[in-house]
């Protein structure tokens, strides 16, 4: 990966993107959000579709000369709809943060309440932080997790939602280790009379590939991202029913978006037909035992983790515990400096700021696509043991440099 034709008109920026490909290379990418697409995937979003306008839906544009965009898209819903078994599919939201606008705008009215899970326990800023639009145009109230099992209290989201009347329940996490029972949370938007909008964003592949339950045919709105553990490149995905597929794509457009990101599609057409293949749930299947593995390891260095380990692609560790004076923040600097890849994340009853935050969140979707397997994954769970123990120690994370870069070539990426 040279970019040589952008060398030749920009220097500057080509010198950052093969930088970024050396240091994707020689470092290991364990944010829970972060993957590694195919090559085949980066050609499709780095393809001419990027030069088309396409604002509308497959055979209803508003330009012409969109044939190709429309077998391109069509191709993305038809195996979304074989992957997750959904009625009704929109590939065109940017984000899964786009997804959730989508459905919001669908659902709701302004001002209307949302009870979502708060994002110090494990939530996401799209589910009504105050400073994310979410918080802004709905009325939000926030449930959490038990602090002392670091389980969802499906009892207590009952009570709250009962006391306070929702007009949509958020379900579906961005640091939370453990399967969600979609079904409860079902029983308790319908016991309100409210919908219940499951986020999969992190989970969307470990669900396509049936190593987590699937909201699907459950919830009324389930979104997604396409980039975490399904391999499709950046974006958002939603599924729903016919019952709501009018008030979606008039959401998605005029409602908040314009042309859609048809080279992005193209990526999550490819990325769909690679999870379509038997190989997928063979790495869904790795993924979950590399963080079942990582979990285990880090615990027997004595680490807490929230929960007590993991059923997904992530844990979440609390320091304050063993490292009562050690932030989440300072360890996620050292572990950079020796090429481990992670961030700072909060913990249920977080008593720091979030930019320093008590915990530290690490997913293997990106290690797996390398080849990882828990055997490997034991190793880079005593090189972060090593450094969160000795954070300034020089020597210490010498040491563990050499290590992970041994362990970069003989996993290498992007050959």
């Amino acid at each position: 990966m040279e970019y040589n034709h952008v060398r030749e008109t920009d220097p500057e920026v080509a010198d950052a993107l093969v930088g970024e490909v050396e240091r994707q290379r020689e470092t290991l990418a364990m944010i829970a959000s972060e993957n590694h697409v195919s090559r085949a995937v980066l050609e499709a979003q780095g393809s001419t579709l990027t030069n088309k306008y396409a604002e509308g839906y497959p055979d209803a544009r508003y330009y012409g000369g969109c044939e190709c965009a429309d077998t391109v898209e069509q191709l993305a819903i038809d195996r979304a709809t074989e992957l997750w078994g959904a009625e009704y599919v929109n590939v065109q939201p940017h984000s899964g943060s786009q997804a959730n606008m989508g459905v919001y705008l669908a659902a709701l009215d302004p001002g209307d309440k949302i009870l979502s899970l708060d994002l110090t326990h494990g939530g996401h800023l799209s589910h009504g932080h105050p400073k994310n639009f979410a918080g802004q145009v709905y009325e939000v109230e926030q449930y959490e997790v038990d602090s002392e099992t670091g389980y969802i209290d499906y009892e207590a989201l009952a009570a709250h939602a009962t006391e306070f009347e929702p007009d949509m329940i958020v379900s579906g996490y961005s640091a939370y280790p453990r399967q969600v029972e979609w079904e409860r949370i079902q029983e308790i938007a319908t016991s309100v009379d409210a919908y219940h909008l499951a986020d999969i964003a992190h989970i969307t592949g470990l669900v396509a590939a049936g190593e987590h339950p699937s909201p699907v045919g459950v919830a009324d709105f389930v979104t997604g991202s396409t980039h975490k553990t399904i391999r499709a490149g950046r974006g958002g995905i939603i599924m729903s029913t016919e019952e709501h597929a009018d008030a979606i794509d008039s959401a998605i457009i005029p409602g908040m978006q314009g042309g859609p990101l048809m080279h992005n599609i193209a990526g999550k057409a490819v990325g769909f037909k690679e999870a379509l293949q038997p190989e997928f749930e063979e790495y869904a299947a790795q993924v979950v035992a590399n963080a079942s593995a990582l979990g285990e390891r880090l615990a027997e260095h004595g680490l807490s983790l929230v929960s007590g380990g993991t059923d997904t692609h992530l844990v979440l560790v609390d320091l304050r515990d063993s490292h009562p004076d050690t932030t989440g923040k300072k360890v996620e600097g050292a572990l950079e400096d020796v090429g481990i890849v992670l961030n700072a994340n909060t913990v249920p009853g977080e008593t720091r700021s979030p930019f320093v935050a008590s915990g530290i969140r690490a997913g293997t979707p990106a290690l797996t696509t390398r080849g990882f397997d828990t055997t490997a994954i034991e190793q880079v769970a005593d090189c972060i043991a090593r450094v969160v123990d000795s954070p300034d120690d020089a020597d210490v994370k010498d040491d563990v440099a050499e290590d992970v870069q041994a362990l970069c070539a003989e996993h290498p990426l992007y050959e």
